[in-house]
């Protein structure tokens, strides 16, 4: 997991929290396509410079797994909030098409390993760039580390992701292309990395075994349970769009839930969560029925327009509420236990959005 800047002045705060959708994690950013688009490829696996051998088994396993389930959450992620930025009612922005990462992004047990197999330092270095975006275009690759941005050394060590918001900031709201040099095979190579206008929402990996997913109106964050539980891409992509739906409505903040649900973001996202935390439904009030149909409403549509299929949506809402149901506390239907209301109204957007589609008509809800 990467980590969390925590304590800074509050305009660093602001900045840090606006590079979380600039650069690091999301960054998942590929073509401006608007409907239809077809879903990425898998990103390519992350270099290893080392033989199972000569890391710690426990280690490399625990840090494979993470960097896997990050992936697919990216992959499945990327069509949703590069082809919603209509929708996401202000919270779109330009950002880079890839993720980066150094040692000090993964906490003080994995750094080691970190750097071991996949030679991490102090360097910010590409760990996964996605199919379509601008940065594959132009050959932005895994393993690349980050030398300067518009000709300003990146900078590098504990910091350094927070510090490049200083740099990024500014330039992705004026630019439409970021000029980058990366080192690679020792080589300094210049890139100029066009950008892609997107829904500018972090996507966190949540390291926990309850079958949940929240939202704290910048960040949406999938449980490993919940992960788990989606048997496909496709399921993955039904529950990351109904997060992104309560972000893009504001749920969050209309709730006075965004302190409550951001703690709990910020305890799942670490190697070793304080699970304690997690006993009943962590002070987050169920979701008024009319809220959570909206953010159905929209996520159906959201999901149409990033190419994803619909007609399976109510059928996986339904298992969800039936493997799952309110009676496990720490579960998504206690804080969201309207299903039968849910399915109703979902019945008639998914017709709305099929005879939409039929009469090649604008996806707007």
């Amino acid at each position: 997991m990467h980590r969390m800047v925590q304590f800074v002045p509050s305009r660093l705060k602001r900045r840090a929290a606006l590079l979380h959708t600039v650069l690091l994690p999301v960054a998942l950013l590929l073509t401006a396509c608007t409907t239809q688009s077809p879903l990425p490829l898998p990103p390519e696996p992350l270099p290893s410079i080392a033989t199972p051998q000569q890391v710690d088994t426990a280690e490399q396993t625990t840090l494979s797994s993470l960097i896997s389930q990050q992936d697919r959450l990216y992959r499945v992620a990327a069509p949703l909030l590069v082809s919603n930025s209509a929708l996401c009612k202000g919270n779109a922005r330009n950002l880079l098409g890839f993720t980066a990462k150094n040692k000090y992004s993964y906490s003080a047990d994995l750094a080691e390993t970190a750097q071991t197999l996949f030679g991490m330092d102090e360097r910010l270095q590409v760990t996964g760039v996605l199919a379509g975006s601008g940065a594959a275009r132009v050959g932005v690759r895994r393993g690349d580390k980050l030398l300067t941005v518009e000709g300003k050394p990146v900078p590098e060590g504990p910091n350094a992701e927070r510090q490049v918001a200083i740099i990024l900031i500014p330039l992705v709201t004026h630019r439409s292309n970021i000029k980058l040099n990366v080192l690679r095979d020792g080589a300094n190579i210049a890139l100029n990395v066009p950008l892609t206008r997107a829904c500018a929402y972090s996507i966190e990996l949540g390291n926990a075994d309850n079958v949940n997913a929240y939202d704290d109106g910048r960040r949406v964050m999938i449980t490993r349970g919940m992960m788990d539980f989606a048997r496909t891409d496709e399921e993955l992509a039904y529950v990351l769009a109904k997060e992104m739906a309560h972000n893009s409505l504001g749920h969050t903040n209309k709730q006075n839930m965004s302190a409550t649900v951001g703690g709990i973001v910020d305890n799942l996202i670490r190697i070793h969560p304080d699970t304690t935390a997690l006993a009943g439904t962590s002070g987050v009030r169920p979701t008024p029925q009319e809220m959570d149909a909206a953010a159905d409403t929209l996520s159906l549509y959201m999901l149409a327009r990033a190419g994803y299929g619909i007609d399976n949506a109510m059928r996986f809402w339904e298992r969800l509420a039936s493997q799952v149901p309110a009676t496990v506390l720490n579960g998504y239907t206690t804080i969201h236990p309207s299903t039968a209301y849910r399915l109703s109204v979902m019945a008639k957007t998914v017709a709305d959005v099929k005879a939409k589609q039929a009469g090649k008509k604008p996806l707007f809800p």
